[in-house]
């Protein structure tokens, strides 16, 4: 079975077509890579983007046509006025009516796992199986959020060096991500950070009611060294809804990041059973 090549490597010999979809005026940016295959609906976490998922469709080939939106919020897509999971779940209806897709699989990390198995129960008839990437159910509120560290970030600067400056340790991370401003005066982050803030938020609460809606063929990658899903959680959900296989792997939370050869060699083998 053949590994992940890296991201830049894939993106030289295969051009993702970016799209952009209107929804009540605002609008929503989405990258399709392509190909005759099976639609694979791709959900980055908070932070990252549709193009997080380059290396994964490029594993997959033409078996797959992954769709990667960027969520709202997030990338080449605009800011929004909430975060609910109503909100995310609208966006990904309407992009799938929009490309006219009735069924797919849908894959998301961290953000976008929880609106997979969201969007899985309220929309049962659009999901044909399900890929949870380090997603927990249960997230107690503790009063502040992990990803406060962000509201020290501006969200625009004169130049791009300002803003890797202003953005510190993860200033390596974000670079490639960095946009010009629409009018050139300025660079601005692929992401707001109040809103960032305001989104992780609102996913703390306990969504086992979710999760345990549906019974369609279902994967759990889970980071054995995670700082979101404690290993106690993840092996409960495997136990708890039926159909779901677990699969761990030695990595923290950001499995697709930390371990591109293993997650995309986990995804395949689970698309190749369904």
């Amino acid at each position: 079975m053949s590994s992940a090549p890296n991201m830049g490597e894939y993106l030289m010999s295969v051009q993702p077509t970016r799209a952009f979809l209107t929804i009540d005026g605002r609008v929503l940016s989405y990258l399709d890579f392509g190909g005759t295959g099976r639609p694979l609906l791709a959900l980055h976490g908070h932070l990252s983007e549709g193009s997080s998922f380059a290396a994964l469709a490029a594993a997959l080939g033409s078996d797959w046509r992954v769709i990667a939106p960027d969520q709202r919020g997030h990338g080449d897509s605009d800011r929004a006025d909430d975060y609910t999971r109503a909100g995310y779940l609208d966006d990904l209806v309407a992009l799938l009516a929009h490309l006219g897709i009735g069924k797919t699989v849908v894959l998301g990390h961290s953000l976008g796992g929880i609106n997979a198995y969201h969007l899985a129960a309220e929309h049962p008839a659009l999901v044909e199986a399900l890929i949870n990437v380090d997603a927990p159910v249960d997230l107690p509120d503790h009063g502040t959020s992990p990803l406060a560290f962000v509201l020290n970030f501006p969200y625009t600067a004169a130049t791009r060096e300002d803003l890797l400056a202003a953005c510190g340790p993860l200033a390596p991370a974000i670079a490639p991500a960095l946009r010009r401003l629409a009018d050139g005066s300025g660079w601005r982050l692929p992401f707001h950070p109040g809103d960032t803030v305001d989104s992780e938020t609102l996913v703390h609460g306990d969504h086992w009611k979710q999760w345990l809606a549906t019974d369609c063929p279902a994967l759990l990658i889970h980071g054995l060294r995670s700082q979101a899903l404690p290993t106690r959680q993840a092996l409960d959900m495997a136990d708890r809804r039926p159909g779901t296989a677990y699969r761990p792997l030695e990595t923290d939370h950001f499995v697709p990041l930390a371990d591109p050869d293993g997650f995309a060699t986990t995804v395949q083998q689970f698309l190749a059973g369904i």
